[in-house]
Formats: C-alpha cells, sequence, structure tokens
C-alpha cells in the first residue's frame, strides 16, 4: 500500500518549509473548510498568478525549480509552477506530488519547434493531487494571457474531483495535448534525469553551455 504521507513532507524542491511558502498558501486558502475547496482557491492562484515562462526552464538552474524561487520571481514554466502547487498542497495538509511525462503541445509555434529541434516537450510535468481517495491530475501551466497570446484554448480548468490537463483538442477541434511518455510520478524531482535527457534531446540546450545560444525565443 502507498505510502502517503511521502506527500506531505518538505523536500529540497517542495520547500514548503520555507515560510514564505507556508504562509502564502495559508494565506490563499484562509476561511476554506475542505480540501477540496483549497485545492481549486490554490489551482486558480498559481495558474494565474505565476506567469508562464519556459525560458526558465534550464535543469542546470537547479534554483529554477524550487517552489520558494518560483513564488519569489512571480513566473515559472509548467515543472515549477507545479512543483509550487504541489508544495502549496503539502503546506496546507494535501498530498501532493509532481507527474512527469513527455509531450506534444500541437498549439506551440514553429519558431519554438526549430529552436527545441523537436515538436516533443521532454519532461513536461503536472501536479497530482490526494483528493477523496484518488490521485487528481493538475496542469497549471498557462496563465490566461500566455494562453490567449498562443491560443492555448481552451483553459484547463479545475472544480475539485476531476483531472484538469490539457484536452486532447482546442476550441476550433484542431489536436491540442498529446501524451506520449509517461516519466513517473515523484515525490520529489529527479532533476538529474531530466539535464540528461535535455543534454541528449535539445540541441539548444547543449549549445548553451558552448555559449552558441542565449537562450531566448520571442
Amino acid at each position: 500500500m502507498e505510502d502517503i504521507n511521502i506527500y506531505l513532507q518538505p523536500t529540497e524542491f517542495f520547500d514548503f518549509d520555507k515560510k514564505e511558502v507556508s504562509d502564502k498558501a495559508h494565506e490563499i486558502t484562509k476561511g476554506l473548510k475542505s480540501d477540496k475547496e483549497k485545492a481549486i482557491k490554490l489551482f486558480y492562484w498559481v495558474r494565474n498568478e505565476i506567469k508562464y515562462n519556459m525560458m526558465t526552464y534550464i535543469p542546470k538552474v537547479k534554483k529554477n525549480f524550487k517552489a520558494s524561487e518560483t513564488l519569489r520571481r512571480g513566473d515559472g514554466f509548467c515543472v515549477s509552477k507545479s512543483i509550487l502547487l504541489s508544495s502549496f498542497a503539502r503546506a496546507v495538509g494535501i498530498p501532493a506530488r509532481i507527474h512527469l511525462v513527455d509531450l506534444i503541445n500541437h498549439k506551440i509555434s514553429q519558431k519554438v519547434i526549430d529552436f527545441m529541434g523537436t515538436n516533443v516537450m521532454h519532461y513536461h510535468g503536472y501536479s497530482e493531487f490526494y483528493l477523496n481517495n484518488k490521485w487528481i491530475k493538475l496542469t497549471p501551466s498557462f496563465d490566461i494571457n500566455t494562453a490567449i497570446k498562443g491560443k492555448f484554448l481552451p483553459m484547463v480548468e479545475f472544480d475539485g474531483e476531476h483531472d484538469a490537463i490539457f484536452p486532447k483538442f482546442d476550441n476550433e477541434g484542431n489536436t491540442f495535448g498529446e501524451y506520449i511518455m509517461d516519466r513517473g510520478v515523484h515525490a520529489d524531482l529527479p532533476l538529474d534525469d531530466i539535464d540528461k535527457i535535455f543534454s541528449e534531446k535539445y540541441t539548444s540546450y547543449r549549445s548553451i553551455f558552448n555559449k552558441e545560444s542565449n537562450w531566448k525565443v520571442a
């Protein structure tokens, strides 16, 4: 039987033992009684208030993955936003973890595909909350402005009971999110594994440290 308690502990990346992280989680959920209500409020706060910034997804920059750093900076990418969301959940007593997958987002621009050298987003991450005796998936990646600008619609919505991840199709019926490989659930982030895959798969990532790229895409 799975030990749910491990998903309530602070870790190097889920660092809600930092006062600012714990205080913010309790501030967001103040006055709410049920875990469902708290989960919904936390999801929408991270989705909307932490702006999406894919250019901070650099595995060799460890601090960018810590909940405290994402909260301080006010922006993040799929994994860092999910770590913050799950850290908030743990801070208020909801077991939470991160689920890592490979994803094709069929809505990303050709410019981003050219930059990465592939249309596969390796090690995309989303949160999982343990609510009502089951694990529920939550993707807080795109804030409202990013979703509208990138046409990543419909927005991911969460009712506290059902999975909230990228839909298969967008509002026009075009293919949107395609999950192609499951890389497992984790109580803390396997950053070395991510760095290894990025180094193998992304020419742009390798070139950062050879000073061939400034890691900027408009």
